[in-house]
This record gives C-alpha cells, sequence and structure tokens, in this order.
C-alpha cells in the first residue's frame, strides 16, 4: 500500500498541479495582498463570488508570478466581459522583472461582442494572437485560455481552440506581478467580472481546457443591466 501511494505522489508531482485563484476578494488573491486600484467591488454570481471592475480606474496588482520558471503552461480564466467597456482590455498582465509578460485580453466591437487577443513577449520575441472575426458575446461568463507548449501558442474560448502561432519563449525570471482588470502600467482598463484564474505548469491537452456552452451560462454582468443585443499595439 506505501509502495503504491507514493508511486501516485511522484505521477502527481510530475505532472503538476495548478496554481488556482479564485477571484473573490479585493485583500487576498491567491494568498497575496493586492494593490488596490480604484474600487473593484466583490459581487455574487451563480459561479461564486467574483470582483467586478469598472473599465475606468479598477484593477488589482497581485505581487507574485506563478509563471516564473516553466517552459511550458496554460493560463485559463474564467470572466464576464461587459458590453460597454473600452475597446481595447487588458484584464490579464502577468510579467517578470525583466519585461517578459503574457497577456490575455479583449477587443470589443460597436454592436456588443468581442474577440480573443493573446500576446508573449520575451526579448525581442513576441507574437499577438487575433483574430477580430472571431466573436463572442458580452455578459456571459467564458472560460478564455491561453497555452504555451515550449514551441507553439494557442488560445482557446469555451475549451474550442482559436489561433496559434510559433513562438520562442523561455521561461520567465523569478519575481514579477500579475495584474487583473488592467494592464500592469495602468491603461487598458476592464468592465465586467472576474471569477477565476489557473495557472498550469503544463501544456494542457486540448480537451483538458475548461469551457462550457455559452447558452449555459448567460448570465447578465452582476450588479448591471442585461447586455445589447482597435489596435494590437501592447
Amino acid at each position: 500500500m506505501k509502495l503504491a501511494l507514493g508511486i501516485v505522489s511522484l505521477a502527481l508531482v510530475a505532472q503538476g498541479s495548478p496554481t488556482v485563484w479564485p477571484v473573490d476578494s479585493t485583500t487576498s488573491v491567491g494568498g497575496h495582498a493586492p494593490r488596490v486600484l480604484g474600487a473593484p467591488r466583490v459581487v455574487e454570481s451563480l459561479h461564486g463570488k467574483a470582483v467586478s471592475f469598472d473599465g475606468i480606474d479598477d484593477g488589482l496588482i497581485v505581487p507574485a508570478n506563478p509563471l516564473a520558471g516553466l517552459g511550458a503552461f496554460t493560463i485559463e480564466v474564467l470572466f464576464l466581459p461587459e458590453a460597454d467597456g473600452p475597446a481595447e482590455q487588458r484584464f490579464l498582465h502577468v510579467e517578470d522583472e525583466a519585461g517578459a509578460r503574457a497577456l490575455i485580453e479583449t477587443r470589443l466591437t460597436a454592436d456588443g461582442k468581442w474577440a480573443l487577443d493573446t500576446f508573449l513577449m520575451n526579448g525581442t520575441n513576441r507574437l499577438p494572437l487575433l483574430d477580430r472575426g472571431l466573436l463572442h458575446p458580452t455578459g456571459v461568463w467564458t472560460w478564455a485560455a491561453l497555452r504555451y507548449d515550449g514551441r507553439t501558442m494557442t488560445s482557446f474560448v469555451n475549451g474550442k481552440k482559436e489561433l496559434e502561432g510559433a513562438i520562442t519563449f523561455p521561461p520567465m525570471q523569478t519575481g514579477g506581478r500579475t495584474s487583473l482588470g488592467v494592464r500592469l502600467n495602468e491603461v487598458y482598463w476592464f468592465k465586467g467580472a472576474i471569477r477565476e484564474v489557473r495557472f498550469h505548469p503544463s501544456a494542457l491537452a486540448a480537451e483538458e481546457i475548461r469551457g462550457f456552452a455559452a447558452e449555459a451560462t448567460a448570465l447578465s454582468a452582476p450588479g448591471s443591466p442585461p447586455p445589447s443585443a482597435g489596435s494590437s499595439g501592447r
């Protein structure tokens, strides 16, 4: 029995457990005390408590970089974008002290839809993945993901693969910060809510990426009325 348990434990260590950040507080995110920008609010949703951002000056700066040292990784985020937010929103930004970064972003349309934009940069190596024709409805909870397998970045929305491209992205250095609701330099604010972020120390298989059908999560943004029916500069 002890031998079997030891084998299971080694297998779990080899696979790697994700770092999970429930975003349900403005005073603690993943066990870290964030710097609070503006006045983000804790709200209730069918997925549990979430943090709502106003798209003007609300944000959380977390003094941690869960991607440090990883040669492959997957970031998953459960979020709800509102229809009347800014056209360009960098709502999840991870960066080390040398300036290497990973971002998950949205680009909104005038009729209340959004496209996913993911971005990696390390030194002179940089890659955005954005197709403004791949549109999704605002006002619903959605899983977005950025996966890097050591050679290729791939983006997903609700578990469905969208775009991919090749990039050399060496492991980030120890140290760094993560921002929620805004870019780390406090521009490109996000209007909507974030419920959870997951940082996996591996490139998940496509079938492992989280997602669900939009019709099962057609929830209005917490505290707001129901929703109606840019550039890639970093």
